[in-house]
């Protein structure tokens, strides 16, 4: 062989390597939009990366997660959400209706996977849960609709009560509809409702406060992100002035909290998994109805009952899922 050849091929096989590298696929990136922070969300993020690989995606091998955390400032979502726009993502999955907005107000192209306790067709997500149509689609837990089984659990819990209050998050975009579904719920009781804003840890201790002063009979906690992030100062106060208090989530009860009443969340990020992937391998979220996570729990605290001098009715107990000890 010439030596001109030689060189010729050798040439060749060094230039192999860079062009299988140059012609293998960019991994994608899955944007991940949540007001609260990843100590808040930690726990869900071990389902929802089950459901990726329900699909075939493993962080780190097939796809890369890239997360934006609000810290509780609902104020920056908007702009995180635009960050990851820029960022061009393969999708943004959004957790909760004020962050789900905010990703759909910045693309109208990429693919919006959220979850909400909230119904997405009545805060504008999508046109129908079976055909959600654009860019969204995603999983709801039913959270705003399960208000009325809350204070009925509440006035069983004290029928004697001549108020019930309810704790709420005015920074949510959607405080005012869940007011208007809570003095509904109330209303249905012959209760009277009092309100309590509370956005920020000063206002929570002023507002649990407020509620023991004006002897509310119990205290329903609002489906809200910050709020839930909150949960040990919200259980800390309830306990202290010693008001009987219902959360959406189960790691209210499971923290120290009187009881839960509402969707297994990590059911749910399973489900927010498993359509994420399902994109990523070339489904549109148009045709993906938005799912429903059934799976509801009542979770009571029998040590937290004690401490508050109340006697759990045996309706409530032969009825949880879970008693805490």
């Amino acid at each position: 062989m010439k030596r001109r050849e030689v060189i010729s091929l050798l040439g060749g096989a060094a230039a192999w390597p860079l062009a299988a590298r140059a012609q293998q696929p960019t991994m994608p990136v899955i944007g991940f939009l949540d007001p609260t922070s990843r100590d808040t969300y930690a726990p869900y993020l071990v389902p929802f990366r089950s459901g990726l690989e329900e699909a075939g995606f493993v962080e780190g091998r097939n796809v890369a997660i890239e997360f934006r955390w609000g810290d509780d400032r609902y104020d920056q979502l908007p702009a995180l959400a635009h960050d990851l726009v820029r960022r061009n993502v393969r999708l943004i999955v959004a957790t909760g209706i004020t962050a789900a907005s905010a990703v759909k107000s910045a693309t109208t192209s990429i693919p919006l996977v959220f979850h909400t306790g909230g119904d997405p067709v009545r805060f504008g997500l999508v046109a129908s849960l079976n055909r959600p149509g654009g860019n969204v689609t995603g999983v709801v837990s039913l959270g705003k609709i399960l208000v009325v089984k809350q204070f009925e659990l509440l006035h069983e819990l004290a029928p004697n009560s001549e108020a019930f209050g309810f704790l709420i998050n005015p920074r949510n975009a959607v405080a005012e509809l869940d007011i208007n579904d809570a003095r509904a719920a109330a209303s249905a009781l012959r209760q009277r409702l009092i309100l309590f804003n509370a956005g920020t840890e000063g206002e929570i201790d002023e507002a649990v406060a407020a509620a023991a002063k004006m002897r509310v009979g119990a205290l329903l906690i609002q489906v809200d992100p910050y709020l839930q992030a909150r949960r040990n100062q919200l259980v800390a106060l309830t306990t202290r002035y010693r008001i009987p208090a219902i959360h959406y989530y189960r790691d209210f009860a499971v923290a120290g909290g009187l009881m839960s009443y509402g969707a297994n969340l990590r059911d749910a990020f399973r489900l927010v998994g498993n359509y994420a992937g399902r994109i990523l391998k070339g489904e549109q979220p148009a045709d993906l109805p938005v799912q429903q996570s059934a799976k509801l729990e009542l979770a009571v605290n029998l040590k937290t009952a004690r401490a508050l001098g109340l006697d759990m009715p045996t309706s409530i107990l032969l009825r949880a899922d879970e008693v805490i000890e």
